[in-house]
Parts: structure tokens; C-alpha cells; sequence
């Protein structure tokens, strides 16, 4: 039982600290564009946040599809049913196209009513308006990107992954400072030019995962003769099974996302009403706090498929104990990060703005955002890893409800209502995720997941 302990706790080591890496670039790459932009406008700053907001919640649509196939491709290798683990990322991947693709038009075509919509007053919409449009119209980058890497994932292969986000990081880097500020010879377009870099990053890190997908992790031949059906029995048979396994796992668990990110487009939109510097303000703090849980976020992606694996095997009692493990790991780091953000808030804060009522209001919410943290920590590891057991259902029907009543209705109360500012935005979202955190902690502990498996 010791070996096998030992054992689990490397296996999740050597899948983490890739997924770690990975993930850190991916938020150091929204947070070059923040702090790029901020030495160009704190206006232009608030307008991409709320653009942004909208932009993930985009991104969530593709979660349908993602998270089934990280949770079908875990649970498929760990049961050495690897045939059907093909199966699932193909299907996966044509099904993302499509929705990637009808995604993409949307929001270019939509995006002035999209964002009055929102309330975004004029001197911010010359800034948001052309960002969504180039921003939005190549969102099925990412789409394919997130399913072919959460494939690369659940076969322990997340090294790939973070090498092609490092690369996509300093492609990024290198648009933004020469069409922001026209260096290199280049156009100084400003927000268009920040927006122009994003996509092409994007599209980098697509193209670039592709050639990975068919020359490291699935044989081209393997994988289109995934898609044809046989006679009798044989692979083929089973694509609608998977499409169905898909939705069944993905319906309800990028619900919750989408609850999740909805609540916050529509926070943001109350936010958005108390004033440009509340919301600038806000923008800042989203992007500091990114690198607060951001060992969270991996830890729980990691344990998720350690966790699917060991589903896969039959072995409950070792998942169980590997999950408390990842929470307790989790609450302590995230804890000492969230800290240490708040002490440095000033400095911080004085390399992104001049604005000295943004630098005061973003250090007051740097402490109040440590009781924040608690919460939200507990909720990016629970939802992972129940839904790597199978048991999606339950964090939707709680983040549904939790999310509305306490964060919604108590964020519009506290801020607007009771007049509390961003402030009292701010114990809204304590309120929220302390409460989730402490039913899902519940869940865990009550094992009633270890009779949701698919294999």
C-alpha cells in the first residue's frame, strides 16, 4: 500500500509540473497582453477585460467536448482500451471543429450588440469593438487546441503541450510589442495590433499541436480507420457510443463552467455600472490573482487523470486517498501565493497603473481576495476530479444554484444595492465558492462518486 502511494504521488508529480508550466504561460500570455496594453490605456486595459470575459465564456462552448474527452481518454488507457481512446479524440476533434467554427462567426458578427449589450460606455468601445471582432473571429484556434491536448493529456503527455505554449508565448510577446507600439518596422495599431497577436499565437499553438497529434500520439492511419464502421463489432461501431459518452460527461460539466463564467459576465456587468475604474481595477486583479491559483488549476488537472486512470483500473480507495492528497497540497500553496500577492499589491499595481485610486481600491482587494481563495481551491479541485469518476451531474445542480443565489443576488446587494463598490463584490464571491467548497469537500469524503465510472 506504501509502493503504491509512493507510486501515485509520483505518477501525479511528473503529470503536474508539465500541466503547471503549460498553464502558467498560457496566463502569462493574457498577462503580457494586460500589462502591455496598460502602458498604452487603463482604458483600453478594462474594455479587453470585458471583451475577455466573453471571449472564455466562448471557450466553454468547446468544454462540452473537452472535458468528456479527457475524462473518456483517462479512463479508456487506464482500462488499456486504447482503440476506443482514438475513437474519442476523433470524434472529439470534428465535433470542436464544428462548434469552433460557428462559435467564430457569432461573435465577429455580433460583437457590437454583444458588447452594448454588456453597457460598455463609447470611449471604451473603440477599443473593445475592434479586439472582439479579430479576437473573436478566430476562436476555433483554440478549440482544436484544447482537444488534441487534452488527449496528449490523458496519455501522460503533457510535456508536448507546454513546449508548444512556450513557443506560442514568445510569438505573442514579440506581436505585441511590435504591433502595439509599431517596433520592428511594424504598424502601431494599439488594441488591433494586441488582438492581431493573440490570434496568431493561437493559430501557432493549433498548427503546432496537429503535427504532435500525428507524429507522437496517434498514427494517421489509426486514426482514420477509427472513423470507419465494420460489419461486425470492430472499433467503427462504437463512434456513436462516444458521441454519447461526450455529451453525457460534457453536457453538465461545461454547464457549470458556463454558469460559472456567465455569473461573472454578468458581475462584470455590475461592475461595468459603478464606474471605469472599478472596472479597470477589476481587470488588473483578474489577471494577478491568474498566478495565484494557477498551481490549483494544475494540481486538479493532474489529479483528474491520475484520478481517471486509476477509476479506469477498478480502484476506488487509492482515488479517494490521491484526492485528498491533491486538496490539501492545493489549500497550501494557494494560501501562501494569495498572501504574498496582497503584500506585494503596491508594488504590483505601480508597475500597471498610475491611477491612484486603482492602485488603493487593487490593494484593499488583494487582501479581501485571500478569503476568496479558500474556496475557489477547493471548487477547481472537486469539479476535476469528480468528473474524472464520473460524476458530473452533482457540481453542476450545486454551481447552478450557489452561484446564482449567493454570488449573483449577493454581488448585486452588496455592490449596487448596499453600495459596497467593488468591495462588496467582493464578499459576494467569498460567499459563493466558501459555500460550494464546503459541499463538495462533503462529496468527496461521502464516495458516493465510485459507482459513476464509464469503463
Amino acid at each position: 500500500m506504501i509502493n503504491e502511494k509512493v507510486s501515485l504521488k509520483r505518477n501525479l508529480a511528473q503529470l503536474a509540473l508539465p500541466i503547471f508550466v503549460e498553464t502558467l504561460l498560457v496566463t502569462l500570455m493574457g498577462g503580457v497582453d494586460t500589462f502591455m496594453l496598460s502602458q498604452y490605456s487603463d482604458n483600453a486595459v478594462g474594455a479587453v477585460g470585458l471583451v475577455n470575459q466573453l471571449v472564455v465564456f466562448a471557450f466553454l462552448v468547446f468544454q462540452i467536448i473537452n472535458v468528456g474527452t479527457s475524462v473518456l481518454c483517462s479512463q479508456y488507457i487506464g482500462a488499456g482500451q486504447r482503440g476506443r481512446m482514438v475513437q474519442v479524440t476523433g470524434v472529439a476533434m470534428v465535433l470542436n471543429l464544428v462548434l469552433g467554427t460557428a462559435m467564430s462567426a457569432f461573435l465577429y458578427l455580433a460583437a457590437p450588440w454583444l458588447l452594448s449589450i454588456m453597457g460598455l460606455r463609447p470611449e471604451l468601445m473603440q477599443y473593445g469593438l475592434p479586439y472582439m471582432e479579430i479576437v473573436g473571429a478566430f476562436v476555433f484556434f483554440q478549440a482544436l487546441h484544447m482537444t488534441i491536448s487534452a488527449s496528449l493529456r490523458a496519455d501522460n503527455k503533457a510535456f508536448y503541450p507546454m513546449i508548444v505554449v512556450l513557443i506560442a508565448n514568445v510569438v505573442n510577446i514579440i506581436g505585441n510589442y511590435g504591433l502595439i507600439f509599431g517596433n520592428f518596422g511594424l504598424p502601431a495599431l494599439g488594441v488591433q495590433g494586441a488582438a492581431i497577436a493573440t490570434a496568431f499565437s493561437r493559430g501557432t499553438i493549433m498548427l503546432m499541436m496537429f503535427i504532435i497529434l500525428f507524429t507522437r500520439h496517434i498514427h494517421f492511419k489509426t486514426f482514420i480507420r477509427s472513423f470507419i464502421p465494420k460489419k461486425r463489432g470492430g472499433d467503427g461501431v462504437n463512434l456513436l457510443l462516444e458521441v454519447k459518452n461526450l455529451l453525457k460527461i460534457g453536457l453538465p460539466s461545461a454547464g457549470e463552467n458556463m454558469s460559472y463564467n456567465a455569473q461573472q459576465v454578468v458581475l462584470a456587468y455590475f461592475i461595468n455600472q459603478i464606474g471605469n475604474n472599478e472596472l479597470t481595477t477589476y481587470t488588473y486583479i483578474n489577471n494577478i490573482v491568474m498566478f495565484v491559483y494557477i498551481f490549483c488549476i494544475c494540481m486538479a488537472q493532474a489529479g483528474a487523470i491520475s484520478i481517471g486512470h486509476i477509476v479506469g483500473e477498478h480502484k476506488p480507495k487509492a482515488a479517494y486517498i490521491l484526492g485528498k492528497f491533491v486538496m490539501k497540497v492545493s489549500l497550501y500553496v494557494t494560501f501562501g501565493l494569495s498572501l504574498a500577492s496582497a503584500l506585494a499589491g503596491k508594488p504590483i499595481f505601480g508597475l500597471l497603473s498610475d491611477n491612484t485610486e486603482i492602485i488603493s481600491l487593487g490593494c484593499t482587494i488583494l487582501f479581501v481576495n485571500i478569503g476568496r481563495e479558500f474556496g475557489r481551491t477547493i471548487n477547481i479541485y472537486a469539479t476535476n476530479v469528480l468528473r474524472a469518476t464520473g460524476d458530473v451531474n452533482f457540481p453542476f445542480y450545486v454551481g447552478v444554484i450557489v452561484q446564482w443565489t449567493a454570488g449573483v443576488l449577493c454581488g448585486w446587494l452588496f455592490s449596487l444595492v448596499f453600495n459596497w463598490g467593488l468591495v462588496g463584490m467582493w464578499l459576494a464571491f467569498i460567499l459563493d465558492e466558501n459555500i460550494r467548497g464546503i459541499i463538495f469537500i462533503w462529496r468527496w469524503k461521502s464516495m458516493k462518486w465510485a459507482k459513476k465510472a464509464f469503463v
